[in-house]
């Protein structure tokens, strides 16, 4: 009986899915959607109640959320701890990782202040060479406390390749575009920021990093923020969501070019492991179907005090109509997507985390670069042809609808008797009709 339960779930492993690799560290590049710290560190604390509703800290979590993060539910199911900012210099753990997201950060450099617009310094080329950076000095200091306790707070040299790295940055970009271009100027600039992006990758893959994952940019046309100023809309300017349609037209441009260069990125890089995530989708279908869900308003914000033209942000305080006014959390946060009017609740985090994780492949299985087979004319590809006489039609006329090489995404396989046209880049084939296990 048992027996038979194993083989059904061996079968049901290769039927359905490669298993997963096992990845000892994650490595995160972005913004506040994925900041765990940096923002915090570098400049001064959120206030309370940012990450009350999982952290419990009166100093906040360094997440621009009620709780948790897309990122932090990342790591729960890679069964990896919380990431430590790699600019938070206080009890932080960087033995599986390091987030240098920082919020407000942007793909291109911008000529602009975070305290003037919210724009953080650390755009991804420098964080970029922060990561090389701490590769290079956590190497070093490894070989020299090699055989002391001390190595086991430090990622192991050998494992920034096998290391996942995530990619979720791009929002601000457009953000500043709105706030700075025209339409057609933003949308000409668009090819120049995912080439950037696509430059920050090819500069971790030079580092040994072969494992990638790179978010698109979510509805920003969605976000409550946009709202804030405009009190009656002109005919069109909203989609049947009440989102911006232009803005959310725009991120659709971006993801495309996106996916476009992710799909060259590939090629580029032989070696990797690249998948692009469609954020965009499972935040758009969480907005679309919060009636559904049982939620609030959509476009309606958890903490913070907005009221007409009066605007109190979360956790801070202010002055209407001559009273002191509080941008309190509302008293529940887990029935609204919108945490702040700009990032989401942890439940909205989840949700979506949920809705990319499991969806698909989307944690890329582990990669294997060759098949070697053995065996009899049950995978036989042309040996017994080759040693022998070739076999007549109809053999191989319908063509097999479901080779093994092409579930690991590889080239049909050579016989290895073959000596005309084969091609052994990505294995060979050792099979031949007729062969059995003992002489």
């Amino acid at each position: 009986m048992s027996y038979i339960s194993g083989t059904l779930r061996i079968g049901k492993i290769v039927g359905n899915t490669l298993p997963p690799c096992e990845f000892p560290a994650i490595y995160n590049f972005g913004d506040s959607n994925s900041d765990t710290g940096g923002l915090s560190a570098a400049f001064e604390p959120l206030p309370p109640p940012y990450g009350e509703a999982f952290f419990h800290k009166t100093s906040g979590s360094g997440r621009q959320s009620d709780g948790r993060l897309i990122i932090d539910f990342i790591a729960e199911r890679l069964k990896l701890p919380y990431l430590s900012a790699y600019l938070n210099s206080i009890g932080a753990n960087y033995r599986h990782g390091a987030n240098f997201a920082v919020g407000g950060s942007t793909i291109r450099r911008q000529n602009e202040t975070i305290f003037d617009y919210g724009i953080s310094p650390f755009s991804l080329d420098m964080q970029i060479v922060q990561f090389i950076q701490f590769k290079s000095k956590t190497e070093n200091l490894y070989n020299e406390v090699r055989n002391t306790p001390e190595a086991d707070k430090l990622p192991k040299p050998e494992e920034f390749t096998k290391a996942i790295y995530t990619f979720d940055i791009g929002q601000n970009d457009l953000s500043v575009g709105f706030r700075k271009m025209s339409f057609d100027q933003l949308r000409a600039s668009l090819p120049d920021i995912i080439n950037q992006l696509a430059s920050a990758v090819q500069n971790v893959y030079q580092q040994g990093g072969r494992v990638f994952w790179i978010h698109n940019t979510g509805p920003i046309g969605c976000l409550p923020m946009n709202f804030f100023y405009v009190s009656n809309p002109p005919p069109g300017y909203l989609d049947e969501n009440g989102c911006v349609k232009a803005q959310n037209d725009m991120a659709g441009e971006f993801n495309s070019k996106l996916k476009d260069r992710v799909l060259k990125l590939r090629a580029e890089l032989p070696e990797s492991s690249i998948t692009y995530v469609d954020v965009y989708s499972a935040k758009y279908g969480l907005i679309s179907n919060a009636k559904n869900l049982g939620l609030a308003d959509p476009l309606k914000t958890c903490c913070g005090y907005h009221v007409k033209f009066d605007h109190i942000w979360c956790g801070f305080k202010g002055i209407v109509n001559n009273t002191e006014v509080y941008g309190v959390s509302c008293e529940d946060p887990s029935i609204f997507i919108s945490w702040d009017s700009v990032h989401y609740t942890q439940f909205a985090n989840q949700w979506v985390a949920d809705h990319t994780q499991n969806e698909g492949d989307t944690l890329p299985p582990c990669e294997f670069p060759a098949i070697y087979n053995f065996g009899d004319s049950n995978s036989d590809a042309d040996v017994i042809s080759a040693a022998f006489e070739s076999i007549r039609g109809p053999y191989g006329e319908a063509f097999f609808h479901k080779p093994a090489a092409e579930r690991f995404k590889l080239l049909y396989l050579s016989a290895y008797m073959n000596s005309i046209g084969t091609n052994y880049r990505h294995g060979a084939n050792f099979a031949t009709g007729g062969s059995t296990i003992r002489r």
